[in-house]
């Protein structure tokens, strides 16, 4: 099913030569829908360390999917059609999104969100609810453990403060590690406990149960390592924008019996349960959003900034949500 209003030809942002400028011109919308695929008309995209983040409204289905109409909003996936017989896709239902016979990631290996329309997949898809904006969706499509308390380290970024929100959101006692003025004081906006730069200075030298690492700073998982509890398991939740390699001491990893976790990004069904804690706790993001493809280079050449960076794509879809109460 597809809406009569949808273009052949679209406006897109792409990458065209290294160290070059995006190139913004028209192409194909891509209406070769597989049995399992939406075409969404993009309303926001968000940047990352590439365009792989983006919501929209659902303007056509294929011809298999269930649980999708046109006019549906909906935040969008990165992972494009996995096997669906490895044993991450047959395992508990957070492996899937680790297949690695997977046919694309948007953004990254397929084009996406930069553009006007873009074909997702919809078993990686979430219906976003009536509160949620597409501003604030469109981040979360980068974007938990409960103990005594949590400590974010990178608290003050795009990513860390999501996670202030969402710990809080499940009622954790959180502690935000971050060097910045800035980012300390974003932190403490976010609704942290504490915003801090030398963790045992104000828990009396205890350590930490839970530690979530989102900085891209080479120490920044040494610290997260050494203020977690004995026995306790650091998560790095990285992407493609992270340093090649992570290193921790010897004394922190071995001494202190630490185990290391890392994650990319979440399942289908954790990013359809994300968005309802964001409905139902009013979790919001903090970004700078730019007006049109036409600002793309003004987006990417933000450097450091307080929240995430977003560009609108059709205003209009922004216009008509808020007739339905999204504010969020």
């Amino acid at each position: 099913m597809a809406s009569s209003k949808v273009p052949d030809q679209m406006l897109a942002a792409q990458v065209t030569e290294f160290k070059k400028p995006y190139h913004i011109h028209k192409v194909d919308v891509p209406k070769d829908l597989q049995p399992n695929d939406l075409l969404i008309k993009i309303a926001v995209a968000s940047l990352c360390h590439t365009d792989l983040n983006g919501a929209g409204t659902v303007v056509a289905t294929g011809s298999g999917v269930k649980g999708f109409e046109v006019g549906d909003r909906v935040m969008a996936g990165s992972v494009y059609h996995t096997c669906c017989v490895c044993a991450d896709c047959l395992g508990p239902e957070n492996y899937s999104q680790s297949c690695t016979r997977f046919v694309g990631l948007l953004g990254v290996t397929m084009n996406r969100f930069f553009a006007e329309y873009a074909r997702i997949d919809a078993a990686q898809a979430a219906k976003m609810p009536d509160r949620v904006t597409f501003e604030t969706a469109a981040p979360l499509g980068c974007a938990g453990r409960i103990g005594e308390r949590i400590a974010i380290a990178g608290s003050g970024d795009g990513i860390g403060l999501l996670g202030v929100q969402f710990a809080k959101a499940v009622g954790l006692n959180v502690v935000g590690i971050d060097l910045r003025d800035e980012g300390l004081e974003l932190t403490k906006s976010g609704g942290a406990d504490l915003g801090v730069e030398e963790v045992k200075k104000v828990t009396n030298g205890e350590d930490i149960a839970a530690t979530v690492n989102v900085s891209n700073a080479a120490e920044a998982i040494a610290t997260a390592c050494a203020v977690t509890k004995l026995h306790e398991i650091p998560s790095e939740d990285a992407d493609y924008s992270q340093l090649p390699d992570v290193s921790i001491p010897f004394h922190e990893l071995v001494f202190r019996d630490i185990l290391i976790r890392g994650t990319l990004m979440c399942s289908p069904e954790e990013a359809r349960q994300m968005l309802r804690v964001v409905d139902e706790h009013g979790i919001t993001v903090k970004s700078i959003a730019f007006n049109g493809l036409g600002e793309i280079e003004k987006l990417v050449e933000l450097g450091k900034i307080k929240g995430k960076g977003i560009i609108i794509i059709y205003a209009e879809q922004i216009a008509k949500e808020k007739a339905i109460g999204a504010n969020l």
